[in-house]
């Protein structure tokens, strides 16, 4: 397997965390149009990995292979030690899934749906009804568990797709993009209760359009465009990788704002904010050896500000019609 694609798992208690999900080499067409062109994971347990990409890039596909609902083309994927071609029944025992859209019975309550799962589970009535009464409460709906789902909030919905999606105790959950139409209180919520999950050794999966999440929640972010993974790595890491970190010194005298322009004259002017653009890696060395080259001669900026790339510059760097050189730089970066 490549080692570009290869995250460090972080290490608990001095040993390696085992590997909750692996793919090498996953393929998938429709026709002649190729929807994953070898695609290469390994997520460790007990981590959140997020899946970035624009439409049509492939995330809801792979969601779908590793969760049993189509078969690749090619390739191999293996979910909590089973083989997804040859041991759909250990893996699909093992996981839960949560697609773009709640699929809940709007008829039944909230308890009702919980119940149906179990039932549909297995679990027997006495467990059934005990594992339904600590998702209610664990997900703050038990207030509501006898009202019909039909009259939830999308928040409230969510959170008791997620519920549903836990009554078998999965170990590894795939969101695929949860959040999607969420307001932003409900989204914080979500995430509140992702976090809590992986907490309790669970392994999430998440496809996501919002970067911001990605950024909150991600151990480790693979960014897929074409079919294929341009990019992974820490948020930082692929933030660190792209161009256009750079510190902000703005002026209110305009001497000082040109003997400093001519102590940086790399620097980009805004003359009518009496503003300089100084490029740079955006860490704290860099930033030192800036103020100090100020000191030395003498002069006062009224105040900067640091400016480092975000999610939304290494999406739009890497996908669409982003620079491909730039993609390449990053990928070699992190090899």
């Amino acid at each position: 397997m490549p080692s570009s694609v290869m995250p460090t798992p972080r290490q608990r208690n001095g040993r390696q965390r085992p590997v909750a999900v692996s793919t090498a080499d996953l393929r998938k067409s429709y026709g002649d149009k190729t929807v994953l062109d070898g695609i290469d994971l390994r997520i460790p347990a007990g981590t959140v990995f997020a899946l970035l990409g624009p439409n049509g890039a492939g995330k809801t596909t792979t969601v779908q292979i590793l969760s049993t609902l189509i078969s690749a083309d090619g390739g191999q994927a293996q979910v909590a030690g089973h083989d997804v071609a040859t041991s759909p029944d250990g893996v699909r025992a093992a996981i839960g899934v949560t697609g773009q859209f709640a699929a809940l019975d709007d008829l039944l309550t909230a308890e009702e749906n919980l119940l149906l799962m179990a039932d549909l589970l297995r679990l027997g009535k006495r467990e059934g009804r005990k594992r339904a009464k600590e998702l209610l409460e664990r997900f703050d709906i038990a207030d509501v568990a006898h009202k019909r789902a039909a009259f939830f909030s999308g928040g409230m919905r969510r959170r008791l797709d997620i519920a549903m999606t836990l009554v078998g105790d999965p170990k590894v959950i795939f969101l695929d993009e949860p959040t999607t139409g969420l307001d932003p209180r409900s989204r914080r919520t979500m995430w509140e209760t992702v976090r809590s999950l992986v907490a309790g050794g669970v392994t999430v999966f998440l496809t996501t359009q919002y970067l911001e999440e990605a950024d909150q929640l991600a151990d480790r972010i693979a960014v897929l465009d074409g079919g294929r993974i341009v990019a992974e790595g820490t948020a930082d890491e692929l933030k660190a990788q792209i161009p256009g970190s750079h510190v902000r010194l703005r002026f209110t005298d305009p001497d000082e704002y040109e003997r400093a322009a001519a102590v940086f004259p790399g620097a980009v002017r805004g003359d009518e904010e009496l503003a300089l653009r100084v490029a740079g890696d955006g860490g704290l060395d860099a930033l030192r050896a800036l103020l100090d080259r100020l000191d030395a001669a003498g002069i006062r900026a009224a105040d900067f500000s640091v400016h480092t790339p975000d999610l939304d510059d290494v999406f739009l760097a890497l996908t669409g019609d982003g620079s491909t050189n730039t993609a390449l730089h990053v990928k070699e970066t992190l090899r």
